[in-house]
Order: C-alpha cells, then sequence, then structure tokens
C-alpha cells in the first residue's frame, strides 16, 4: 500500500508539473500570437520610421564595406572655390559655359553631361544688361542691344556635340502656355505599362526653349532621398503627366552610344530594370536602383578653371563620361548619403555612372517582405516554445545567437553578391518578444511570491524599508499648488572665467564644485530645497516638500548667506591661487527671489522626473536674476516676496516690464539684514532713493538728479544703479515719455 500511495503521489505530482508547465506556455503563446499579429500587421504596413532603421543598417553595411574605386570612364569637371575667385561667383555668363563645354568636347569627352540648371535668360547677356541700364548713353545702349545673345550662343554650342541638359522637380505645377513637355529620348516597354508605379512629379523647372530644342540630351537632375534625408537610391525614370523623364546618368549612356531609345523591363510587381547604351540597370518595382558608393576620391575630379586654361591633363578628358557640377558649399547642391554627409549633388550622379558601368549593383530581393514576415512568425514562435523552457538567460543566450545569425546572413548576403537583406525588424522583434516574455515570466513569479508574503504577514510583522517603499504614490507623476519663494543664482561674466581655465578643465572642475558646495550648504541650512543645477546656475525654492511658514524670510536669510558663503570661498580660492603663483579670478554672482503659488511635484515623464517647481512667480525669479546686471546689485527680489520682509533693507529699483511678462513688476534690491535696515546710513538712502523715484515718475527731471547725486554720496556701491538712472533722465529730457507715462521701463533683456 505504501508503494501505491508513493506512485499515486508521484503521478499527481508530475501531474502537477505538466499541467503547471502548459499553462505557462498557453499564455506565453497567447501573448505572443497577439504580438506576432502586430508585428506582421506592421510589417505590411511598413511606416517611415522602420524603413528608416532597416535603411541605415545598409548603410552600416555600405560604411564598413563601400564600393571598391576602380578606374571607370568618368570625370567629374567641378566649378570650385577655385574656379569661381578666378572667373567670378556664380552663375557665370553662358558664354563661359559654353567655352568650358567646348574645350570639354575639345579634348574628346563622349558626353557631357550638366548638372546645372538653366531655366533663366542669362543676365550678362548684352541686350539684358542693355534693358536694365540707367543713366547710359542711347548709343552705347544699342550698341549693346545688336551683340550676340549669350543663350543664343549658348545654344548654338549645345547643337554641336553630345550635351545633356537637365530639368528639375518642383512642388506645384506650372503650365507654360505653348509649351508641352519635351523629352529627348524614346521609351520601349516590354511588360506592361510602367508609368503607375514611377514617381509622378507635380511640377518641372526645364531649362529655355532655345537650349531645350538645342541640347541632345534632357534628364531629370533631381534626386528623390529616403524619409531620412540620405540619398541611397536614384530613380531612373520619373514621370510628368504622360512624359517620361530619364535620370542624367541613364541619359547620358543613351547618348554617348548614340541609341535613341530606352527601354524599360516590368513585371507583376513593377519595373524590375531599365536598359540604355547597352547596360541593364536593375531597379526596384519604383525604378529606383541603389547607388553603390565608393570612398570618396579626389582623383575623379577636375577643376573647370584647369579645363579653361588648358592645363587639364592631356588624356584627362578623352574618352571619358563627363559631368559638368559643383562641389562649392555655397550653391548649396551638397547631398546627404549613407558614406558622407556632405557629398556634391553631381559626385552622387557619378557614383550612381560608376555604380552602372562596374555593374557593382546592389539589390533588395523582391520577395523582401515575405521573407520578413516568415522570419517574424518563426522568432515568435520559437521564443514562445523556448524562452519557457530555458529561462531568462537562456533565452537570452538564444536570442544573441538568433540575432548574430540573422545579421551575420545579411552580411554574407551584401559582401558576396551585392542582395541586401534587412533584418534589423525581425531581430528587433525577436527582442522584443524576449524582453516581454521575460517580463511576463517575472510579473507572474511577483505575483506567486506576493501569495507567499500575504499568506505569513498573518504571523509575521513585515520591515519598512523607507518612506518611498512605504508611500509609492509619490512615485506618481503629479503635484500640488503651493505658496513658494523660488531662487536663481548665476556666476557672472561664467563665460570669460571658463577662458581663463581653457587648458586647465580639472581645475575650473574644481572651483565649480567648491562654489556649489558651499552656496549649496547656505541654502540646505536655511530650509530650502535644491531643484536643479543648471550649467552655473542654481535654482532652489522654499516651503516644498515641507511646510515652511516662514519660506519667505528663511529664502531671504539664505540669499544673504550665499554673498557670506562666496567672501570666505572667495579668500580660500585667492589663497590657494596665490601659493601657486598664478592669478585668482574672482566669483560674483547674481540672485534672484520671488514669491506666490506655483505648481510643485513630480515632473517630467513616466519613466523619469523630477521634483521640481512651475510658474509663473518662478519665471519672473529667473528674470529678475537677469535683471541683477541691469540694475549693479547682487539680489534683487519681487514685490511679492518683499512685502514679506519689510524689516529687511530693501531697496525699490523699478517698476518695470519684463520678457515675456505683459504686467509690470515692482522690483527691490535686497541689500541686508535687519540689522542694517534699522542703520541711519540706510535709512537716509531709503527716504532720499523714494524721494528721486517720485520725481522720476513725475517727470520731474532736475529735482530726480538732484536726489542721484545725493544717493550716491550715502553709498558709492549702487554707482551703477544711479548713473543708470541719471542716463534714463538725460534721454527723457531729449525724448519725453509722454504725459500718460505710468513709469513703467520695458526691459530690454531677460
Amino acid at each position: 500500500m505504501s508503494w501505491l500511495a508513493e506512485k499515486f503521489r508521484t503521478s499527481r505530482g508530475m501531474t502537477e508539473v505538466r499541467e503547471t508547465t502548459l499553462g505557462q506556455l498557453g499564455g506565453v503563446f497567447a501573448i505572443v500570437l497577439a504580438m506576432g499579429i502586430g508585428f506582421v500587421a506592421l510589417r505590411f504596413w511598413d511606416p517611415a520610421p522602420i524603413e528608416v532603421v532597416r535603411l541605415k543598417t545598409f548603410d552600416v553595411f555600405q560604411q564598413f564595406a563601400p564600393r571598391e574605386s576602380s578606374r571607370t570612364p568618368v570625370v567629374i569637371v567641378d566649378i570650385d572655390a577655385e574656379s569661381l575667385a578666378a572667373y567670378g561667383q556664380w552663375p557665370w555668363p553662358r558664354t563661359r559655359v559654353a567655352d568650358l563645354v567646348r574645350a570639354i568636347l575639345g579634348h574628346g569627352a563622349l558626353v557631357v553631361g550638366l548638372d546645372i540648371l538653366f531655366a533663366e535668360p542669362d543676365r550678362a547677356s548684352p541686350g539684358i544688361v542693355a534693358d536694365s541700364s540707367r543713366g547710359v548713353d542711347e548709343d552705347v545702349l544699342d550698341a549693346l542691344k545688336r551683340l550676340p545673345d549669350n543663350d543664343q550662343a549658348f545654344a548654338e554650342t549645345l547643337g554641336v556635340g553630345p550635351i545633356v541638359l537637365g530639368v528639375a522637380t518642383k512642388t506645384w505645377d506650372e503650365i507654360e502656355s505653348g509649351r508641352p513637355p519635351v523629352t529627348k529620348a524614346n521609351f520601349a516597354m516590354k511588360g506592361g505599362d510602367p508609368r503607375s508605379w514611377m514617381f509622378a512629379v507635380p511640377g518641372l523647372t526645364r531649362p529655355l526653349p532655345r537650349l531645350e530644342a538645342a541640347t541632345r540630351g534632357l534628364a531629370m537632375l533631381s534626386l528623390k532621398p529616403d524619409p531620412d534625408g540620405i540619398v541611397r537610391r536614384v530613380p531612373m525614370v520619373m514621370r510628368y503627366g504622360e512624359t517620361l523623364y530619364p535620370s542624367l546618368a541613364v541619359e547620358m549612356l543613351r547618348v554617348a552610344t548614340g541609341q535613341p531609345t530606352i527601354l524599360i523591363k516590368s513585371g507583376k510587381i513593377g519595373i524590375e530594370s531599365v536598359v540604355a547604351g547597352g547596360a541593364e540597370i536593375p531597379t526596384d518595382e519604383h525604378g529606383r536602383t541603389w547607388v553603390a558608393y565608393a570612398p570618396s576620391n579626389r582623383d575623379r575630379y577636375v577643376s573647370a578653371l584647369d579645363v579653361l586654361n588648358g592645363t587639364v591633363p592631356r588624356d584627362g578628358l578623352t574618352n571619358k563620361l563627363v559631368l559638368v557640377g559643383t562641389s562649392a558649399v555655397g550653391l548649396l547642391d551638397i547631398k546627404q548619403t549613407p558614406i558622407s554627409g556632405a557629398m556634391p549633388g553631381v559626385e552622387v550622379h557619378a557614383q550612381l555612372l560608376e555604380t552602372i558601368l562596374a555593374q557593382a549593383h546592389l539589390s533588395r530581393p523582391a520577395d523582401a517582405r515575405l521573407i520578413d514576415i516568415l522570419l517574424i512568425i518563426g522568432v515568435c514562435i520559437g521564443m514562445a516554445i523556448v524562452n519557457p523552457l530555458l529561462g531568462a538567460i537562456g533565452g537570452l543566450i538564444l536570442q544573441i545567437t538568433l540575432m548574430a545569425g540573422l545579421l551575420g546572413s545579411s552580411w554574407y548576403l551584401y559582401t558576396t553578391d551585392g542582395t541586401l537583406l534587412g533584418v534589423v525588424y525581425p531581430v528587433t522583434v525577436g527582442f522584443i518578444v524576449y524582453c516581454v516574455i521575460t517580463y511576463w515570466n517575472y510579473l507572474r513569479k511577483e505575483a506567486q511570491q506576493r501569495q507567499v508574503r500575504d499568506a505569513f504577514s498573518h504571523y509575521m510583522s513585515a520591515e519598512l524599508v523607507d518612506q518611498l517603499a512605504a508611500n509609492p504614490e509619490k512615485m506618481q507623476l503629479g503635484g500640488e499648488v503651493k505658496d513658494l519663494t523660488v531662487m536663481f543664482c548665476d556666476i557672472r561674466n561664467f563665460t570669460a572665467m571658463s577662458e581663463k581655465f581653457a587648458t586647465d578643465p580639472k581645475r575650473l572642475t574644481a572651483i565649480l564644485n567648491s562654489y556649489f558646495n558651499a552656496m549649496t550648504d547656505r541654502i540646505t541650512e536655511c530650509r530650502g530645497t535644491i531643484d536643479k543645477y543648471i550649467g552655473d546656475a542654481i535654482m532652489a525654492f522654499w516651503n516644498a516638500p515641507l511646510d515652511d511658514p516662514d519660506h519667505v524670510r528663511h529664502a531671504c536669510e539664505a540669499a544673504l548667506e550665499l554673498l557670506d558663503g562666496l567672501s570666505k570661498l572667495d579668500r580660500k580660492l585667492s589663497a590657494a591661487a596665490e601659493a601657486e603663483g598664478r592669478p585668482h579670478t574672482p566669483i560674483s554672482i547674481g540672485i534672484g527671489l520671488n514669491s506666490g503659488d506655483c505648481l510643485v511635484g513630480n515632473m517630467g515623464s513616466a519613466h523619469r522626473f523630477n521634483y521640481s517647481v512651475i510658474g509663473d512667480p518662478c519665471n519672473l525669479a529667473s528674470r529678475l536674476e537677469g535683471q541683477t546686471k541691469t540694475y549693479g546689485v547682487i539680489i534683487v527680489i519681487g514685490e511679492n516676496t518683499q512685502v514679506r520682509v519689510q524689516d529687511f533693507a530693501t531697496l525699490e529699483l523699478d517698476l518695470i516690464r519684463v520678457q515675456g511678462k505683459k504686467e509690470a513688476a515692482r522690483i527691490f534690491a535686497l541689500l541686508g539684514n535687519p540689522s542694517i535696515a534699522k542703520s541711519s546710513n540706510f535709512s537716509a538712502l531709503n527716504k532720499i532713493h523714494q524721494k528721486m523715484l517720485e520725481a522720476y515718475r513725475g517727470q520731474d527731471w532736475d529735482t530726480a538728479l538732484a536726489h542721484i547725486e545725493d544717493c550716491r554720496k550715502l553709498d558709492g556701491a549702487l554707482e551703477r544703479l544711479y548713473d543708470l538712472y541719471r542716463s534714463r533722465v538725460n534721454e527723457y529730457r531729449i525724448h519725453p515719455p509722454g504725459a500718460d507715462w505710468d513709469g513703467v521701463y520695458v526691459a530690454a533683456s531677460k
């Protein structure tokens, strides 16, 4: 019987384990199934962020293994900075461009592609110069008008050789009366009409009619960047209405070989390739081909200056496909590419030509989306089965192995035959699934542990860890409105101070740390709360999180204590500098204080937040700190603060309207504690100062000036303040503010 009982218990235990495991797998499968459906649907949608992440992977591949630079018959004649310095700013007269093109053809170039728009008449043409001239003798104007037109001279040059001009896209349609779209190439189509798959442009910027008629080739110059602004793919053909325009590279191949026709091959899912000049160029469904970028190399460039001067090597352009463009930054033809953040647009066309001629094509599999979906399904099923069995560590090892395998396969396909298989999305899905499964298991185990703790809590007392654990609601976002006093304290001329220690940043850091320690100690001793350090500035507040009925007084005491602490710190730093034989840079500060109702609490996002304060009084405190420079005092306080510390030594500074505020604010200088306020010297100063303000606001300028001089005699430390008022009075004498002036001064700075 004992054997039978044991057998029964063992069988029952195995059954419970099996049921538990199946239950775990069932829960995991339900979660993974829901996630898998969502991820597959997202892949079908393929929004821009997912596409950009996939494209960034291909960028990394090109950065690590760019196309090898090979000798191809592609040359860029660069209108560079040296050319512009020699022949003047762009645009050049068309006659000079014609000279450049003739010189290139004279060196035996196969074709010349101009990555330049000629959409407007040449302003340097004699006729246009004559029409725009004023005060010039009529005979001179008539002589100018009889001279040959620059555009006509350029058109005659275009007709003598294999030259390709360009059109460009624009964001609106501008119908030119009597001038229908024109293309120079004939298009043959195999496998159906591909127009519905092509990128359509809403408008065109075209060459002048006479230039358009004279050239042998007409190409689309515009490049279509990917959503993140990087040029990876170039449309081989684009559509304007029913008229097709080949890319500059395709049209140059056609013109160079003298062939009239470009062939477009299409299939069930879009365009497959474009054939021009005997070269078949594989494309995606929209007719784009990937540019296999090689490292930028100045060897593919020839300066236009050398061509015009005749100093280009004898065979430098012979039997070459020549692109004419600019690398000058000021002409704004700079593009972002996978291997360069600033590549001239003309080089992108050159790199595309090199890709085609070297047959170094990059391509995406036609069924790339299906591959992604199958990988997503496989990853989800695999992780759902294996992760609960292997646990978190085993699942992590499996996930890393899976990621390495997929990324390695993608890299192998790229380096062997230029196949771009984007596996970042399936890899990311696998990682997310792993994290969700691991977290779900953690929650399940935590729930089990909670049940155990709840059961034993009837018999044992729980220990308090800390206040935050005992009150988890404190971790929630939100706050309350409280009457606070807010302080901003900033170091004056910190930039100049930093420059003096530019070669010794450690010393600057040590000084800053000493400063922050001294200031923080004084603030906290006066019951203040440090909100944050903003560079060299300190933000603090009073009456939160603990209530402080005397927060205004404590804040003012802290401000005065900061001056005492700064004085002691300065003496210490001065002694250290003297001992080391180096000059000492004194530290000076400005402090702004203001009181009022603010919102205080945990501010930020659900994942990261700070206990902080916001509100209009807080903003005004920041502005008051900035006004210490204007009025030449160290501490400026708002009226809401001053009315609650009237026994302190405060002096009304002004009635100003600070930036960002519509209402005027009465501001005060905090000069000392109550003992200073009771001194005879301060009492006399305050009395005369009030009379000065009354005369100033009453526009009694002579009386105001007299009181200003009296105040200056009583307190020389306020010289800048009284210089400011004397300057205002002198200005208002010349330009009176008007009878309706309310005495408010509008602050020009923060």
